[in-house]
């Protein structure tokens, strides 16, 4: 006997169903499921979670410091510290991308950005003088433990700042900051006879890097790609030095530099003494800082790794999205913690 099933008692599948109706129903309806399911899974990048960046201001020995903050206070943190002749503004793009993963600050000197500019018969522009605010800073905010991320000028006030609290640094990422005299070539001969010889005529001499010209040169040399240079950016860092006797207090700095050749030998103990983890990303083509500063560094630390970049001296402009990934890679790689 033949048995009959009611036909309102079966449940087809979905691919049942898709057989009673039209193929290019069925093709439709499995195309929308599946960019649903995809959707859900992972967010598209439109959503993705970008990290909000905070400006702030603190009050330093009566002046103002300006600071940028990102990513939670809870994780590893990354203190960002710029050069001649930008500010916090270098580091714009390199901190959403390293604030999902780490707390990170990045102050202005004073003189530089957004924080004050006193009058030079007010505050002695030095690098001493640059560290101690940074350090005041530094205390405000109780930061017991970070990472160095030490570029150009950064360099020696990371270092110096190394220095005096050595316990506290966790890693160090080094991106064309000298700590060697090898690391000083042509580009610093007058400014070594500045050193040598500090009259109006050899500070003269040196006028021309506070112009216009030398600003953009500073972006442009060893780039093989200008599209990649956001104009803005060395715009932003002459705007800077135009302002009435900022030009003079750049002046005094370089002076103070030589200062800072004076300390290498106490970096280099620092090295080999206390042995942080360091990650060297050099832009290759760059002339202040040239490559031959690098490579010494192998000579103290234990645990260098080095990346050199196609580029100049403001590798972030053209390898930002580089550095970051090179960056959480080697915190992953290394430990580096809190």
């Amino acid at each position: 006997m033949e048995t009959r099933y009611p036909i309102a008692s079966l449940r087809p599948s979905p691919g049942i169903r898709c057989l009673l109706k039209s193929t290019t129903s069925c093709l439709l309806a499995i195309s929308l499921a599946v960019a649903s399911a995809r959707a859900e899974e992972s967010p598209s990048a439109s959503t993705a979670f970008v990290p909000t960046v905070h400006y702030h201001t603190a009050k330093v020995d009566g002046l103002d410091v300006f600071y940028r903050e990102a990513g939670p206070k809870d994780a590893p943190t990354i203190l960002l510290l710029h050069g001649f002749p930008t500010s916090s503004n270098m580091f714009r793009g390199l901190i959403p991308k390293l604030a999902t993963s780490f707390h990170v600050i990045a102050p202005d000197y004073p003189g530089f950005g957004q924080s004050s500019m006193p009058d030079r018969k007010e505050f002695a522009y030095t690098f001493e003088n640059l560290t101690n605010v940074v350090e005041k800073l530094v205390g405000q905010l109780k930061l017991t433990s970070y990472s160095l991320y030490l570029f150009d000028y950064g360099a020696p006030v990371g270092y110096r700042l190394a220095l005096r609290h050595p316990e506290r640094v966790r890693a160090l990422i080094v991106q064309n900051g000298n700590a060697y005299e090898e690391g000083l070539l042509k580009f610093w001969d007058p400014v070594k006879a500045y050193w040598k010889e500090p009259t109006p005529e050899k500070r003269q001499v040196l006028h021309f890097l506070v112009e216009p010209k030398a600003t953009r040169w500073q972006y442009e040399n060893g780039v093989a790609d200008l599209t990649l240079l956001d104009p803005t950016a060395w715009t932003l860092d002459q705007a800077g030095m135009d302002r009435p006797g900022n030009g003079e207090i750049q002046l005094d700095l370089f002076l103070s530099y030589g200062s800072n050749v004076g300390l290498y030998p106490q970096f280099q103990e620092f090295f080999r003494k206390y042995q942080p983890p360091a990650l060297i990303v050099w832009g290759k083509n760059d002339v202040i800082f040239p490559p031959e500063g690098a490579a010494p560094y192998k000579s103290d630390l234990k645990t260098v790794e080095t990346h050199m970049l196609d580029t100049g001296h403001f590798a972030l402009e053209t390898h930002g999205e580089e550095i970051a990934l090179r960056i959480k890679d080697f915190f992953k790689k290394h430990r580096v913690t809190r």
